[in-house]
């Protein structure tokens, strides 16, 4: 179907591959892979044509017809979102205007002999366009389109009017529609729900056309491709299999390259050394002489090189109190489209929440109103002792300084870091050397990304609002920033389809819709096996127990519901104020003891007479304190969660 042949290309003075020689067959389902800056996206060019190699050629057997799902698209100016969908190529576009024409001309035209030649042209027009793009594209492109998350009303909508996300779920719409022979995806999944992701992976499993896909998306991968093809250090490797496939036949030819190459350094210092031992011995002169032809003859093996990635952790910062966050009765609207409505949350100290829901549930709304950057219609959103709070967002990528440098924009969250501290820390995110001197408005989308991460870093929060952190990261700088999340002591809320980062770093899922929110224990895995089910068939409670039997009416579900909310909130009011307190009085013996701490490793306390017996005699005091404070704070938490286990089992008897 389409065939590379030795081809390499540069950009500018750095070469991005070189004699690169691999073939797409026509049932191949290729995943292609590789770290940002590899040259994906420019080899995707490379095969459709756009992009000529320097050197090596590009063979596309039999007319083949590619399609290619760019990472970013100019909105279509004139059309409705159906009327864009359905215009799925050139050709069709030619026939619909002829269509038009022929139908407008048989109109106005009298002579019954013209007239029948036009319905002629009109039949053989129309038969060209149903062979091209199939009968009832309308239909299929409407379920084409409520399969990537489009509403009925959304489709009568101008293009124009649609967020930069839905403009790309759009075209990626057309080109399925389009039934190309060869479908080119870049990062199709980056504007996707959990839902719509899913339906995705499903068409793709049952389209005819072969398939060449880029994506970050590890569980993405390992459904829809077969194949895997990596692009490191300007070379290509191949794998026959999905992404669970590649990572462990990857390993095994790692540990083989190494010991090869080790074997190989041995042998050359064996032979370095009986040169350097014999080269001037006359009675063995001749065989160091042979030996060092035998070393200028082979063939060196290269030390299997590692790809540079993120490496990173969260520095602990002030340690919040238990209660983080609360809602309580939070509603926020838009225009007349309600997106909560009478909200109650509590998010307590080491809590890691996966948001989930539709695009349009409110996810993002949510961590806004969390972060402070929105304000709620009502309600009240209570922040708890200590809680610092960093917020990351795809939209915070325009907040940075185009003029600026990315050691200038560092720089102005940096506080009193030191300079060699702070290029270190950029230095972790791959800003190395003269990269912190480049301004912001050159860098890529990944390269912004990271950048927005490390200002977040050096913030020190201890309560973490992350919308989408792992788009644009490629897959090692995903598992990097995985296992920062999963060792993280603080408090987490984030928004992400990507599955197995949910469930690395998720110990609970809150669920948005309909004006509501569903909280589950547990990771994705979890939240599938046990609560999905019982979400999508049964009332919901808003601690995500199943609720009543479905014969009350939703309005006084609601009603009994929000009565519910209230009288376990006022039951559990004087405690939590209590619990407070204690933290209160807590972290001040905390800093007092610490306090104490100084003084009795200082030397010129012990030279002041009784000095050191009177804080020794305090400092016992104070732990005294500490210690009898941890003993009640421990035991109106257990108060505090008996009596919620004891409104939930009555609401339950109740239901």
């Amino acid at each position: 179907m389409l065939s590379l042949n030795g081809v390499s290309k540069f950009l500018g003075k750095k070469e991005l591959f070189r004699d690169l020689s691999f073939h797409v067959h026509a049932a191949d389902r290729i995943g292609l892979i590789g770290p940002n800056g590899a040259g994906k996206s420019t080899l995707f060019g490379v095969m459709l044509g756009s992009i000529e190699p320097d050197s090596g050629s590009v063979v596309r057997i039999g007319g083949v017809r590619p399609g290619w799902l760019p990472q970013e698209m100019i909105p279509a100016q004139g059309k409705s979102v159906i009327e864009r969908a359905c215009d799925v190529c050139e050709q069709s576009q030619r026939l619909r205007a002829e269509l038009d024409s022929l139908q407008s001309a048989m109109h106005l035209e009298k002579q019954a002999t013209v007239l029948t030649e036009l319905a002629s042209k009109h039949a053989a027009a129309f038969e060209k366009l149903e062979h091209l793009v199939g009968y009832n594209l309308e239909a299929r492109a409407e379920k084409v389109l409520v399969g990537l998350g489009f509403s009925a009303r959304q489709f009568k909508l101008p293009v124009t009017a649609l967020s930069g996300g839905l403009v790309m779920r759009l075209e990626l719409a057309r080109l399925l529609l389009a039934q190309t022979d060869l479908l080119l995806l870049d990062e199709p999944t980056n504007h996707l729900d959990l839902d719509s992701l899913m339906w995705l992976e499903d068409y793709l499993l049952n389209c005819s056309s072969a398939l060449v896909l880029v994506s970050h998306d590890r569980a993405f991968l390992n459904r829809t491709v077969s194949r895997i093809v990596e692009i490191e250090g300007g070379m290509i490797q191949d794998y026959a299999g999905n992404y669970d496939f590649y990572l462990e036949e990857k390993a095994k030819r790692m540990e083989i390259r190494m010991a090869t190459y080790k074997n190989q350094q041995d042998r050359i210092r064996q032979i370095e050394r009986f040169i350097d031992k014999n080269r001037y011995n006359n009675k063995k002169a001749a065989q160091a002489q042979s030996r060092i032809k035998v070393l200028e003859k082979m063939e060196k093996i290269e030390a299997p090189s590692t790809s540079s990635e993120i490496r990173f952790g969260f520095p602990p910062g002030t340690r919040s109190g238990k209660k983080v966050m609360e809602l309580v009765r939070m509603g926020k609207s838009y225009g007349d489209n309600t997106v909560y409505s009478d909200i109650d949350l509590i998010i307590t100290r080491g809590d890691k929440i996966a948001f989930m829901g539709p695009n349009g549930a409110g996810k993002s709304t949510l961590l806004k109103i969390l972060s402070g950057s929105v304000k709620p219609d009502c309600g009240e959103v209570l922040a708890g002792l200590h809680t610092a709070t960093g917020y990351y967002a795809q939209h915070q990528w325009e907040q940075l300084n185009p003029e600026a440098t990315v050691y200038e924009e560092a720089l102005s969250v940096s506080g009193d870091m030191a300079q060699s501290q702070l290029r270190a820390l950029l230095g972790s995110f791959l800003f190395q050397g003269d990269d912190v001197f480049k301004k912001t408005s050159v860098l890529s989308g990944g390269e912004k990304a990271r950048l927005v991460l490390s200002k977040l870093l050096l913030q020190r929060p201890n309560f973490l609002l992350l919308d989408e952190p792992t788009n644009h990261l490629d897959i090692a700088s995903r598992v990097v920033l995985e296992k920062a999340l999963g060792e993280f002591d603080g408090t987490i809320c984030f928004i992400s389809h990507d599955r197995r980062f949910i469930n690395a770093v998720a110990n609970k899922i809150l669920v948005a819709g309909s004006g509501g929110i569903h909280l589950f224990p547990g990771n994705y895995d979890d939240y599938l096996q046990t609560w999905k089910s019982r979400l999508d068939d049964s009332p919901q409670e808003a601690d995500g127990k199943p609720g009543g039997n479905g014969v009350k009416s939703q309005t006084a579900q609601k009603r009994a519901q929000a009565e519910w909310r209230n009288q376990l909130f006022r039951a559990k009011k004087p405690v939590q104020d209590m619990i407070e307190g204690i933290e209160k009085e807590l972290d001040s013996c905390h800093a007092e003891l610490e306090g104490l701490r100084e003084q009795l490793s200082d030397t010129a306390t012990y030279r002041q007479g009784k000095l050191a017996v009177e804080i020794q005699g305090k400092y016992r005091q104070v732990q005294s304190r500490l210690d009898n404070l941890s003993g009640q704070w421990e035991a109106k938490v257990l108060e505090l969660e008996q009596i919620e286990e004891g409104f939930r089992t009555a609401r339950a008897k109740d239901a």
